[in-house]
């Protein structure tokens, strides 16, 4: 990774800001061989005029193109007259600066430019920076950012000053849970900054060590930068290329490839190469003499009380079984490969099942579906799958099979209606379905759905 310009320190006076600058560009274009006398005479343009900076320098005007497809409509129309503009949905909110006065000063967590003379100044907005703006439970632990659009006479010195767009989110949701750190977070982030392919610097609010460690090697191959901790960072930096606060999501674990806001244009079947080229993947193709088959154990919750019986079921028809118990998931470079090389993935609904990311197209991922979790079994992970080129094939459990008909009559709404138990409350279904539920699977019907997944992957062999 490339380390951050070298501190520049200036003072108010216009003059004293464009010489210093000039030195920071000389000793840039100097490393990189770029032909230095072009782009200085697009630095002699870039001074104060009235309440806004004048033409940008070029390599600024050569972002807005990509800064621009974060936003439609009406939006894209203010960012084109004022330099800021706002795409909002009901799951996320994507803000986008193209001002070359943009400030970010990263102790008080503001981004600070000046707008046209049209625009209204000293005015504030603030942004939580999280994929998931309808969660008002996620929201309210996520620190969020001020835009303030102050006078020209109140904008902070600079203090860095870097050559690429700056990128602002949070990961301040449900740390460790895999599904939802790329469901939340490293999807959203692809589809926001892949575009850029690398030259953007990441902001990370609300830092998490050890969530940048596990997904180091995504968010290398999406920056060419480290990702800055605004906590121990605390200066001022200017990004005269712009800015993008928050992310953008489409929906569970997916990429809408028809989106008006897909600024790269990509699907999920990129999204799975780029994931292959981060972890240095093999390219795997599925293998129908003796299928590998991992099978996700859980030991918490939806846990499999007959488990050794269901190995024995699968290794009899043929598959060659790996138990991926949870510690053995937590190293995801190690984990990846091994999902990589495998040809179908069982287990019951829940985190675990996310690493379908990373099975090879033409896989079939085999859902356990609990009581009371159709709707999240389908859209969490039987959607996703089917985008992603896997065959998806699902095992509804009967309420014999769940640990709860032990606790209630087999006319109770617990059994009969999971929907009545929801609606009460989130937090009523979840302590009943989500935590509170085991499982011990009929092995006989069971058996029918393994077979079904072994003749999908065999029908593939056979295709032309």
């Amino acid at each position: 990774m490339e380390k951050e310009p070298k501190r520049l320190l200036f003072s108010a006076t216009p003059l004293v800001f464009l010489l210093l600058i000039t030195l920071f560009y000389t000793q840039l274009f100097a490393s990189n061989s770029l032909p230095f006398d072009k782009w200085m005479q697009q630095l002699a343009n870039w001074k104060v005029s009235g309440n806004k900076f004048n033409e940008g320098v070029q390599y600024q005007e050569s972002f807005k193109p990509i800064l621009r497809r974060l936003v439609k409509g009406e939006d894209l129309s203010k960012l084109e007259t004022d330099g800021f503009a706002c795409d909002s949905e009901y799951y996320s909110m994507v803000c986008v600066a193209s001002e070359p006065s943009l400030r970010i000063d990263t102790k008080r967590l503001t981004v600070q430019m000046l707008l046209n003379k049209t625009a209204i100044q000293d005015k504030t907005a603030t942004i939580r920076p999280y994929a998931w703006q309808h969660s008002s439970e996620i929201l309210k632990n996520t620190t969020p950012v001020q835009i303030l659009h102050p006078s020209i006479a109140s904008l902070p010195a600079c203090q860095y000053i870097h050559a690429v767009p700056a990128v602002i989110f949070s990961s301040s949701g449900f740390r460790g849970n895999l599904f939802h750190e790329f469901n939340e977070v490293i999807i959203p982030l692809f589809i926001t900054s892949r575009h850029f392919k690398s030259n953007v610097q990441f902001i990370l609010s609300d830092y998490n060590p050890s969530f940048v460690s596990r997904y180091a090697q995504i968010l290398s191959h999406l920056s060419r930068y480290q990702v800055m901790n605004p906590a121990k960072n605390g200066s001022v930096h200017c990004f005269p290329a712009g800015a993008v606060i928050g992310l953008k999501f489409h929906n569970f674990l997916s990429i809408n490839i028809s989106s008006i806001v897909n600024p790269g244009g990509y699907s999920m079947l990129n999204f799975k190469q780029f994931l292959r080229e981060s972890f240095n993947l093999k390219e795997i193709h599925v293998d129908t003499r003796r299928p590998k088959l991992i099978f996700i154990s859980r030991v918490k919750s939806r846990t499999f009380l007959n488990e050794k019986e269901m190995v024995n079921a699968m290794e009899e028809l043929g598959f060659s079984v790996f138990i991926a118990r949870p510690n053995q998931m937590s190293n995801l470079t190690i984990f990846s490969e091994l999902v990589s090389s495998c040809s179908v993935m069982v287990g019951a609904h829940g985190a675990g099942l996310t690493n379908e990311l990373f099975l090879p197209v033409g896989a079939a991922v085999v859902q356990v579906v609990p009581l009371g979790l159709e709707w999240a079994s389908a859209f969490y992970f039987g959607e996703p799958a089917r985008v992603m080129g896997l065959h998806y094939l699902e095992y509804k459990i009967q309420p014999e099979e769940s640990s709860l008909i032990d606790m209630y009559r087999r006319d109770d709404p617990v059994i009969v209606d999971p929907q009545s138990i929801f609606a009460k409350s989130y937090e009523a279904g979840r302590a009943m379905y989500i935590t509170g539920q085991n499982l011990k699977i009929d092995i006989p019907r069971f058996r029918k759905t393994l077979i079904e997944a072994r003749q999908l992957l065999e029908r593939d062999s056979l295709a032309p």
